[in-house]
């Protein structure tokens, strides 16, 4: 599977947001696009006019890259929120944030998606008593997800509750940091992503 291996805070930078792609290094002084808040390379600092087509895929990039997602599997997520009743735009950000690996990472028991990836590939989760190894894994309302039992020492599980403690939990799901678990309560609703996303103009760039 491809991946990006390149320097991360090159893409926050690109993107011109902060996209918290290195954990806890985001919250401090140390981050690279606090210190330099314009893209990267030479022309960086250039100011330049950004045709729509421009501004709509750097929306679509960020929230790509700030997910982790390929190029094909983000538009088939967009063409399944197309298909389905209400606000194609909320639909496919819902879609997104029921990604298991988003979920692990929402819960605290990872510092980044990209962390959040490497754990529920190695099966260190439990779904409902099931092993899912697969981070693109849709979770429902309901779901309890819990951190395996031979896998609660592992440095990063054990700091869970320091990190919601810091970037808190969103309304949709419940954790119990104690017990290594969490718990599906609701769909993600737009107001509980609280990251700075048009995504209509996400809509308008595969719409046309």
């Amino acid at each position: 599977m491809a991946r990006y291996i390149d320097a991360k805070c090159r893409l926050c930078r690109r993107e011109g947001a902060k996209l918290f792609l290195k954990g806890d290094r985001c919250y401090t002084d140390k981050c690279a696009y606090e210190r330099r808040p314009y893209a990267p390379g030479q022309a960086g600092r250039l100011r330049r006019k950004m045709s729509d087509y421009a501004v709509q895929l750097r929306e679509k990039q960020k929230v790509r890259r700030m997910y982790g997602i390929l190029e094909d599997q983000f538009r088939a997520y967009f063409k399944k929120a197309d298909m389905m009743k209400g606000v194609t735009g909320t639909n496919l950000l819902s879609l997104i944030e029921r990604r298991l690996d988003n979920v692990i990472y929402r819960m605290g028991f990872a510092n980044s998606r990209d962390q959040a990836r490497q754990l529920v590939r190695h099966g260190i989760f439990q779904i409902n008593g099931r092993r899912v190894d697969i981070p693109s894994y849709s979770c429902k309302p309901g779901d309890v997800v819990v951190v395996a039992e031979g896998s609660r020492k592992i440095p990063v599980i054990l700091e869970a509750q320091d990190v919601i403690a810091r970037r808190g939990c969103p309304a949709w799901l419940e954790v119990d940091g104690a017990n290594f678990k969490g718990t599906v309560k609701a769909l993600p609703q737009r107001e509980d992503i609280t990251f700075p996303i048009a995504e209509h103009l996400i809509v308008e760039l595969y719409s046309k």
